[in-house]
């Protein structure tokens, strides 16, 4: 498929930037029972965090998220590592607020373009970014952050695309989401630190929603 495209993404980019900006962090949530999914975003939502990404990554998340969509309605779901088409139609049809990419083929950047979810393209390198921007897609996921050059491949993007605003993810902690939030071109960070697999796995919700507050102090200062 050409890469030329004369479609552009619906005009959700401001909603969709001011949600992730309000929010500053997105817990990024790879859910692997169904059961644990109500509790996990109460115990999310209690601690000031309600965007949450879901990712499809387990056979557990379509259900998981409509559980947390249907109980736990303070939450703001999005459905992430949506790799396809077939993918963002899902999310779409769960009722899912946003979509994320960890990249972007053509073919999904152009089934988001000609759809009505709100949706972040993952981009790793400039080509990447320009292939997004070419969509109209300028609010995108850095991803691998620290993986693919950290803050000075960030910082470097900026340059030639002063209207990109980013969510890195991968690599982001607790000791360094404030120093990427302090770059004026990103708008959110993703990370899973918020909710360890081990923590989710044993029930520890109230050691989530500690987690959760001690950081969203951290980062209100």
């Amino acid at each position: 498929m050409s890469m030329k495209s004369n479609r552009s993404a619906p005009n959700h980019e401001p909603e969709l930037l001011g949600l992730l900006r309000s929010a500053r962090v997105i817990p990024v949530l790879t859910i692997e029972r169904v059961e644990d999914a109500v509790p996990l975003a109460r115990a999310l939502v209690k601690g000031g965090v309600p965007v949450l990404e879901i990712t499809l990554r387990t056979e557990a998340a379509i259900n998981a998220a409509k559980a947390i969509i249907a109980e736990v309605p303070e939450a703001i779901v999005g459905i992430g590592t949506v790799l396809n088409p077939e993918d963002l139609a899902r999310a779409e049809a769960l009722g899912a607020r946003f979509a994320i990419s960890p990249g972007a083929t053509p073919e999904l950047l152009d089934a988001a373009a000609a759809g009505e979810l709100p949706f972040m393209p993952g981009v790793a390198t400039a080509s990447e970014l320009m292939q997004a921007q070419g969509r109209g897609f300028n609010l995108v996921k850095f991803f691998p952050a620290e993986q693919s050059g950290g803050l000075k491949a960030l910082r470097a993007l900026g340059g030639p695309f002063p209207n990109a605003r980013f969510c890195p993810t991968g690599g982001i902690g607790e000791s360094n989401a404030a120093t990427w939030l302090a770059e004026p071109n990103v708008v959110v960070v993703g990370g899973s630190w918020l909710c360890p697999a081990t923590d989710i796995r044993s029930g520890n919700w109230a050691g989530i929603t500690a987690n959760c507050n001690r950081t969203m102090k951290t980062l209100s200062r």
